[in-house]
């Protein structure tokens, strides 16, 4: 099941003996995952020199920046629900934000569950999963913090009280510690030095919700940014030549006090929004920076695969957008940062890989087999040799659209009984911010008839398994 579709792609798969020689220390080194909630490429790391990301920045220079990572799925619950569990989207599995793994794919093994049957102590911190007790027989602890305020300021609580939503930022004055985001560090803190005194392996896994929606932040954050020399984006209308189909109301985003309900933002709120997402930003890189101090501190680092991986991207106003539910690029590529003991250090690579291929490259690095089910395909190689060939293609879907990106170009489809109603193209190379959808020019013709038999391809091979 899991490998005959790669097979006929082409790739070609290495594997390679044990762990390419990692840490002697224990039988099997540690993992720390650090998963962040709605985190576009916006990095210093990732040439984003705006941003104020020191700590997720020292890791690029650790370990290897994945330049071309991508999201199966443009909503948290459903993205986080393929990415455990090794398996791709389908039109009946992994559909929305609320979906729970252990319905969607009953029966099926997911990571921490593989890894807690050989031998792993495994640790959910904050958001991993989107229910938190989803697959809970894979988890040996599960934390979230309970009755730690989302809002500071009396005007947000007070809205809270009457039932509607607060706005959709908040710059308190508070400590970092007194926030959600805070606690969970706190705990992961907590959980590595228990973990530093015991022989079993870990399996931790920390997820901040930042920079999700609201962009609540400590105010010292907010400070690190002038709000007068934000960027906003520069396409703020939809691709032309884009179908109808495209265009959406992030309605995530209208449903906090303060956003109109329908037509754009002003200058003024628009600016304020980015200047949210980007103290979030900083805030969350703050707290990652704590958890790998601490690890450091611990003589844990030649002993432990660091993982930092987003669930989806995010739009700050491309394509007239905000929040995500799209399949353009800023809605799929996610930042994906691995340091893995003994193998390359500060390096990039530009080897297409999507979170699918997260759990199959785990199993690679710590020595392990591979379930049966798995669907994605390791990128151990990467890690060793980052100048390398990734996947040929990655493929994404939401609700009525099916997507798939190759080296250069990002392919959308809508199909209605299995008629293509509407479709996009867009050359990367050519048109990076997906200002132009070519998809109906003549020139381009057998580009998508090329791609639209791949796609269909990945959509058989999903329906069917």
């Amino acid at each position: 099941m899991k490998r005959s579709l790669f097979s006929l792609r082409g790739l070609s798969l290495v594997f390679l003996v044990g762990c390419y020689s990692m840490t002697q220390a224990k039988e099997k080194p540690n993992i720390l995952l650090i998963a962040v909630d709605d985190l576009r490429p916006q990095l210093g790391c990732y040439g984003q020199e705006e941003m104020i990301s020191p700590n997720i920045d020292k890791l690029a220079g650790e370990g290897v920046l994945f330049k071309e990572a991508y999201s199966q799925v443009p909503t948290c619950g459903a993205s986080r629900g393929s990415f455990l569990t090794g398996l791709w989207p389908s039109p009946i599995r992994f559909l929305t934000y609320k979906i729970r793994a252990d319905v969607d794919a009953v029966g099926i093994i997911d990571l921490p569950g593989w890894l807690k049957q050989h031998g792993y102590h495994t640790t959910s911190l904050g958001k991993v999963y989107h229910h938190a007790d989803d697959n809970k027989a894979s988890w040996d602890e599960i934390y979230r913090p309970n009755g730690v305020p989302q809002y500071f300021s009396q005007e947000n609580l007070d809205l809270i009280a009457e039932g509607k939503r607060g706005a959709a930022f908040e710059a308190p004055e508070v400590e970092d510690d007194s926030t959600r985001a805070g606690k969970i560090t706190l705990e992961a803190i907590k959980q590595l030095r228990d973990s530093s005194n015991k022989d079993e392996p870990f399996f931790l896994a920390v997820g901040f919700f930042k920079p999700h929606l609201p962009f609540v932040a400590p105010k010292k954050y907010w400070d690190l940014y002038a709000a007068d020399s934000l960027k906003m984006a520069e396409n703020p209308y939809l691709s032309e030549g884009a179908p109808s189909e495209a265009n959406y109301t992030w309605g995530e985003m209208r449903s906090y006090s303060g956003i109109p309900k329908q037509g754009p933002v002003s200058t003024e709120l628009n600016r304020k929004l980015i200047h949210g997402y980007r103290a979030s930003v900083s805030f969350t890189d703050a707290l990652i920076g704590r958890i790998l101090s601490e690890v450091d501190a611990l003589g844990l680092r030649d002993d432990t695969v660091v993982i930092l991986w987003s669930d989806h991207g995010w739009q700050l106003g491309e394509h007239g957008f905000w929040c995500k539910h799209v399949t353009f690029r800023t809605s799929l590529q996610i930042p994906l940062l691995v340091r893995a003991p003994g193998l390359s250090v500060g390096k990039e690579t530009t080897g297409l890989v999507s979170s699918v291929d997260v759990f199959p490259t785990i199993c690679e690095l710590v020595g392990l087999p591979e379930p049966d089910h798995l669907q994605g395909t390791s990128f151990a190689k990467l890690l060793k040799h980052p100048n390398g060939p990734g996947k040929e293609f990655t493929y994404s879907r939401f609700r009525d659209r099916d997507a798939i990106r190759t080296g250069k170009y990002l392919y959308t489809e809508w199909r209605k009984e299995g008629e293509v109603v509407a479709r996009m193209l867009y050359d990367h190379e050519m048109d990076p911010d997906e200002n132009s959808n070519i998809s109906e020019r003549p020139e381009h013709r057998g580009m998508v008839r090329q791609l639209s038999k791949k796609l269909a391809g990945q959509i058989e091979f999903v329906t069917a398994n």
